[in-house]
């Protein structure tokens, strides 16, 4: 773990790194060559958690995406964004409303919700 400056691990740096290592998991899930995490940014109490990803495909084709998950429930920074973009990946996305939203972060204005997909997948499944 990374400590801080008070010798505490740094939850949410902890966090940009498990996202940052997971680039190869999240090529595999798509069925890309591979994955590059260009940007992470952790939930806090006034944002959402955040995962830009590039992936590549065979023939020099590049798909930049942009997720976003909660917000911190907490001090500690707890999610499983990692897991949910991997699903998410290898899942089939047919219902795009339910989760497609503006974002003006993102390089084409528009970002996954993968919480509200995850919401969705779990209301199909009762």
């Amino acid at each position: 773990m990374t400590p801080s400056i008070d010798g505490q691990p740094d939850a949410a740096q902890e966090f940009v790194t498990r996202l940052r290592s997971a680039a190869p998991a999240f090529a595999v899930a798509a069925g890309a060559e591979t994955a590059v995490v260009r940007e992470v940014v952790p939930p806090a109490r006034h944002r959402r958690s955040r995962c830009r990803l590039v992936l590549r495909f065979p023939g020099e084709v590049e798909v930049d995406l942009t997720f976003l998950g909660s917000v911190s429930r907490g001090p500690a920074v707890s999610s499983d964004l990692d897991a949910l973009i991997e699903n998410w990946l290898a899942s089939d996305r047919s219902n795009e409303s339910a989760w497609l939203v503006s974002d003006d972060e993102s390089p084409d204005g528009l970002a996954i919700d993968v919480t509200a997909w995850a919401e969705l997948q779990r209301s199909q499944a009762v």
